[in-house]
């Protein structure tokens, strides 16, 4: 079969690998046909982790079931699944809680387990024609009998739409109220996406993309562009001196200011200022226990500067991880089945998956029109 490889950064190449198998009884063998550049991924493309050469990335899959290991009973074959991104064992104490990003036995000795990712476990990720799922019952969202046309919509439910939704649900956000969202990219979309569908009152969203923020003022969003306004004040403007209700970090470590120099903690900070005191933040984008990297002495250390000082006094509530996908895909893909959302807004390009190494690079350079690309392997 073929997959995309790390060979190194900003190095990618579409190969011939072995074909992915059934390896235990709880397995399933998905063709993938839909599978996405995730803006993660760029963190392994750039050679910012640890990740191996040889890897096949891809972590944001959906495909059709073609085998299913004898002790698989709800999945069958035929079915077109998409499948979390974290890997699940569905019976391990954080499990049960729900806690899916943070699987205690799919990757022993470590909290949370992954297709295609650095550190997350020896899984191989889907962005090739096959991919293994493990403890299939427990990971497989079987999807509705109108996935095959709406594949890029369901494609979402993998990874950024409930990144995006996690984000809102970590800073508490209620209907009626005020968010700010740092970072137009695809998670921090997703974000303000979620937010109107919550109810939110004013959705304001910063970037210095034109494109990404033209996608922002599309759904309904308040574009707030920080290479022409300082974002902090943009913000007390909109919500007459108070400041937002609450906010979300989409961006991570890999922030840059507006003049384009990496700043680990410049989004970090600037959310503290712009959210009003009590409120609540919600950080999704990644930061990284080390980057050696790092420009930034303290970042090579997975630290940053933080305004604690003010978060402190402003009395905030933070909280942060990767999303446990499961705790959110049913009810979003009951969204999608019913036509209350349609996720695929997003999407720039679709493409084949021979031509993923390009995609990445245009990607990456952030070109105009470029937010969010789809592969599919079958076509």
């Amino acid at each position: 079969m073929r997959g995309l490889t790390y060979s190194g950064p900003r190095d990618v190449r579409v190969v011939n690998v072995p074909d992915a198998r059934l390896e235990k009884e709880t397995d399933a063998l998905v063709r993938i046909t839909t599978t996405n550049i995730c803006g993660s991924d760029l963190h392994m493309y750039e050679g910012r982790t640890s990740v191996e050469k040889g890897k096949i990335l891809g972590h944001e899959n959906l495909g059709q079931v073609i085998a299913i290991g004898k002790a698989v009973d709800r999945v069958k074959v035929g079915d077109w699944v998409c499948l979390p991104f974290n890997i699940g064992c569905g019976f391990c104490k954080n499990c049960e809680r729900g806690l899916t990003s943070a699987c205690l036995t799919a990757f022993p000795g470590h909290a949370g387990a992954a297709y295609g990712y650095a550190n997350m476990g020896p899984y191989s990720g889907g962005q090739a024609d096959l991919l293994r799922v493990p403890y299939a019952d427990f990971n497989c969202l079987v999807l509705p009998p109108d996935a095959e046309n709406k594949q890029n919509d369901y494609v979402m439910l993998s990874d950024i739409w409930p990144t995006g939704w996690h984000a809102t649900e970590l800073a508490q956000l209620q209907g009626g109220e005020s968010v700010v969202i740092y970072g137009a990219g695809p998670v921090g979309l997703f974000a303000a996406y979620s937010a109107i569908l919550k109810g939110a009152s004013d959705v304001m969203i910063v970037d210095r993309h034109p494109d990404r923020l033209r996608l922002a003022e599309e759904i309904g969003a308040i574009p707030i562009d920080d290479s022409k306004e300082d974002p902090v004040d943009a913000v007390m403007k909109i919500t007459g001196g108070e400041g937002a209700d609450k906010g979300c970090e989409c961006v991570g470590w890999q922030c840059h200011d507006p003049a384009g120099h990496e700043v680990p903690n410049d989004t970090m900070n600037k959310l503290v200022k712009s959210v009003r005191a009590t409120g609540a933040l919600g950080v999704v984008g990644v930061f990284m226990p080390q980057d050696p990297k790092a420009g930034d002495r303290l970042m090579q250390h997975g630290q940053i500067a933080f305004d604690f000082g003010e978060f402190f006094n402003k009395g905030l509530r933070l909280g942060c991880g990767q999303t446990p996908v499961k705790a959110y895909n049913r009810r979003l893909c009951a969204l999608i089945a019913t036509g209350k959302a349609r996720p695929s807004f997003l999407v720039s390009h679709e493409l084949p998956l021979d031509k993923a190494p390009d995609a990445y690079k245009h990607f990456d350079c952030r070109d105009d029109g470029w937010t969010k690309v789809v592969l599919k392997p079958a076509a």
